[in-house]
């Protein structure tokens, strides 16, 4: 992947510097222009500890400018995503009391829009999306499992054996996904669609690297994991019939409906098995848990929000 086109003065500035190696006047960086600038910025500077740019030296992985501007945007970000999120609650068996916080959260839908009335172009503009996230899907979670405890660990470590193939390279969710794209006349490229992808796609991606990346935000992390997971078999399903009506390969609705059996049974994994021994362990983090999951529900909302409007329109 070659590195993007920056969105306003940060982002221009941050990759000028990545692309060039010369990164010293970072210590005077200008600010963003907006937040899709400030998201972008941080986005290049995370997509470092993923798989890189071609056209920016792995040298600079750690580079102490680069890592200074991201500790900035990251923390304003996680500001923004605090102040967002509502009370939680506090009371009964963890387990019941998370899948009803989540079962009670009604956003607005995409998958059923998929299902029964978005057309070709649509859906495809959607695929480009969601490529950002699906074709390194589930890495954010892995950089968290070396901040765990052996019984944490042992449970993440068994549903990402799943995410991964089981041990097939050509049965790991991203290259299924990768597979999809190529069937239908889309780029299967790594990030191929990132100079597309709106702020709402950028903060999602954004947030599940911050979560990954630091130690301390680990039950965050989890909890987003835990509300995705929980929220993602019935879209799946809903998606497929859409893809299906629309007639996509087989390979990218077959993408879909290996989710539907396979989120079920991970959903409960990640709730009672890896966020609930979490939580036994170090109930302090329990606000936390929260927090990763609101915005994993949170973020889905607005990117569905941003596109059916758009759409509409």
């Amino acid at each position: 992947m070659l590195s993007p086109q920056g969105r306003g003065a940060l982002s221009e500035a941050v990759l000028e510097s990545m692309r060039s190696g010369k990164t010293s006047h970072l210590v005077d960086a200008p600010e963003p222009d907006g937040a899709e600038d400030a998201q972008l910025a941080l986005w290049v500077l995370y997509e470092q500890h993923y798989r890189g740019f071609e056209d920016v030296s792995g040298e600079l992985e750690w580079d102490p400018h680069l890592i200074s501007v991201r500790r900035g945007l990251e923390q304003d970000f996680e500001r923004t995503l605090r102040a967002r999120m509502p009370e939680v609650p506090r009371e009964g068996d963890f387990a019941e009391t998370f899948f009803a916080f989540v079962a009670e959260h009604d956003g607005p839908s995409l998958a059923t829009h998929v299902q029964r009335k978005a057309t070709e172009d649509q859906v495809r503009e959607l695929l480009r999306h969601r490529s950002i996230y699906h074709l390194k899907e589930s890495d954010h979670t892995t950089w968290v499992i070396p901040r765990l405890s052996d019984r944490v660990k042992a449970a993440v470590m068994e549903l990402q054996f799943d995410e991964y193939g089981d041990g097939d390279p050509n049965r790991l969710h991203a290259h299924l996904f990768r597979r999809g794209l190529a069937d239908s006349g889309l780029d299967s490229g790594y990030g191929a669609y990132i100079d597309e992808a709106p702020l709402e796609v950028l903060e999602e991606n954004n947030a599940m690297s911050l979560f990954g990346l630091n130690r301390r935000l680990r039950a965050a992390s989890l909890g987003f994991l835990a509300a995705f997971e929980a929220t993602s078999s019935g879209p799946s399903r809903r998606m497929a019939g859409g893809l299906e009506r629309l007639g996509f390969p087989a390979s990218m609705i077959g993408y879909y409906t290996e989710h539907v059996e396979a989120d079920a049974v991970h959903e409960q994994l990640a709730v009672r098995t890896i966020c609930g021994a979490l939580l036994e362990e170090e109930p302090e983090l329990h606000d936390d848990v929260y927090l990763g999951a609101w915005t994993s529900l949170d973020l889905e909302d607005r990117y569905a929000a941003r596109m059916l409007k758009q759409w509409a329109a």
